[in-house]
């Protein structure tokens, strides 16, 4: 079964007296442990598309099955309880706390879960581990590189054991070799652990490495591709 089925999702704005199509009868569902790049010129509705699959914006009509639960009919209560337990959030500007450390940071999605501090803080100190960031987990953002923060964000989305991560341009603001190191962490991570990455890029480096690469024009699928991997 899929992880996410979204089914004629439709959302448009308004700018000024016309009307945008963001997303005009999106028909796509996700399977556990993909891959997956969304791209597309820029306002083909990527972002958008990714919103309305965390639950950070509400579509016009269609629906958004995550398991057999459709979010698009959940209050706003209901909504963040869901996302805090089931989605994990990439983006593309870190969105880390300043005043907490790297530890800290990724403890902190726990908290709000009501995780025990003994559990979490050995969780946070594996995942950061896991990301290569064990010898800097009390260092507070402003302490370390563009790269190593997101590699503690990377680690704060999987804190909360979600279903899938969502990430949104997450090298845009990334060096060449600290986007290497990344994407190499998010496929293991997706290799040995099975977790379900799902990206919106413009960078054809996360695009070369994508399982399956969905492109958008104008608010609709016109491609949706899979290729084959070495394990």
């Amino acid at each position: 079964m899929s992880i996410i089925s979204i089914n004629d999702l439709v959302k448009s704005y308004h700018d000024s007296a016309v009307e945008v199509h963001a997303l005009n009868g999106i028909n796509l569902a996700f399977e556990e442990g993909e891959f997956t790049a969304i791209v597309g010129p820029s306002g083909s509705g990527k972002t958008t598309l990714l919103n309305m699959i965390g639950g950070l914006d509400k579509p016009g009509s269609g629906t958004i099955l995550i398991g057999d639960e459709d979010i698009t009919q959940f209050g706003s209560r209901k909504l963040i309880d869901f996302r805090l337990h089931n989605i994990g959030f990439v983006f593309q500007s870190y969105n880390l706390i300043p005043v907490l450390t790297a530890l800290e940071n990724v403890e902190f999605i726990m908290h709000l879960q009501k995780v025990p501090k003994d559990k979490r803080l050995k969780r946070a100190i594996e995942l950061l581990e896991a990301v290569g960031l064990g010898e800097r987990v009390h260092s507070r953002p402003s302490k370390l590189s563009g790269g190593q923060q997101q590699r503690v964000a990377v680690a704060r989305a999987l804190a909360s054991r979600p279903r899938f991560i969502l990430a949104d341009e997450p090298t845009a603001n990334l060096d060449s070799v600290s986007t290497r190191n990344l994407l190499e962490i998010m496929e293991k991570l997706n290799h040995e652990e099975h977790i379900t990455f799902i990206f919106s890029t413009h960078d054809k480096r996360v695009v070369d490495k994508a399982h399956r690469v969905i492109v958008l024009e104008d608010g609709k699928v016109v491609k949706d591709d899979q290729f084959q991997k070495n394990a």
